[in-house]
C-alpha cells in the first residue's frame, strides 16, 4: 500500500442472534447488535456510543447525535437526513446507500470511514478531520468544507458541484476523469477565472 492510500475500516463483529427491530426502552450505549428497520428519527443520541453495530433500513433523520461515538459500524440504506453529528467520533465505519443530506459533521473526527453511493447534498464538514475516508459514487453537491482537513482520503465518481471552500480538499486522491469533471470547482479553489475562448 502506498503511504497516501486510505486504510480500510475494520468490520463490526455482530452475533446473528442479537437483532433489534424497535428502539430500546432506554436508549444508551449499544454494542454487538443488528438494528433492523429501527426508527431513531429525532432521538437524543448525544454522547452515546455504538460499537460493533449494523443498522439497516431504518431512520436517524434529524437525530441530535452531537459527540456520538460510532466504532466498527455498518449503516446500510439508512436515512440520516438532517442528523447532527457535530463533534462526533466516527471510526471504522461503512455507510452504504444512505441519505446523509443536510447533515452536520462540524468538528467531527472521521477515521477509516467509507461512504458508498450515499446522498450527501449540503452536508456540513466545517472543521472536520477526515483521515482514511473514502467517498465512492456519492452526491456531495453543495457540501461545505470550510476548515476541514483530509489526509489519506479519496473521492471517486462524486458530484462536487457547488462545493463550499473546495480548496480544503487539498491532498485528496481522485481519478483523473473525476478531476476533469470537477474542473470548475477545483479551478475556483485556486482562484482561476473561467472565460469564454475568443
Amino acid at each position: 500500500m502506498k503511504p497516501t492510500e486510505p486504510l480500510a475500516p475494520r468490520p463490526p463483529e455482530v452475533p446473528s442472534d442479537l437483532t433489534l427491530s424497535e428502539p430500546p426502552a432506554e436508549l444508551s450505549d449499544l454494542e454487538l447488535c443488528l438494528l433492523d428497520g429501527v426508527d431513531l428519527s429525532g432521538y437524543d443520541l448525544k454522547g452515546i456510543e455504538f460499537s460493533d453495530v449494523i443498522a439497516e433500513e431504518g431512520s436517524w433523520a434529524n437525530a441530535s447525535a452531537e459527540r456520538m461515538s460510532l466504532r466498527r459500524v455498518r449503516l446500510e440504506r439508512l436515512r440520516l437526513t438532517g442528523v447532527n453529528l457535530a463533534n462526533a467520533a466516527i471510526r471504522d465505519a461503512v455507510f452504504v446507500d444512505c441519505r446523509i443530506d443536510l447533515a452536520s459533521l462540524r468538528f467531527a473526527r472521521l477515521e477509516r470511514v467509507s461512504f458508498q453511493s450515499c446522498r450527501m447534498e449540503e452536508a456540513d464538514f466545517y472543521s472536520a478531520e477526515l483521515a482514511s475516508v473514502v467517498f465512492d459514487d456519492c452526491n456531495l453537491a453543495a457540501a461545505t468544507w470550510a476548515g476541514a482537513t483530509l489526509t489519506r482520503s479519496e473521492m471517486r465518481g462524486c458530484n462536487l458541484a457547488g462545493a463550499g471552500n473546495p480548496e480544503r480538499l487539498r491532498g485528496v486522491r481522485m481519478p483523473w476523469p473525476d478531476v476533469v469533471a470537477s474542473a470548475g470547482e477545483l479551478a475556483a479553489a485556486v482562484g482561476i477565472e473561467i472565460i469564454e475562448r475568443g
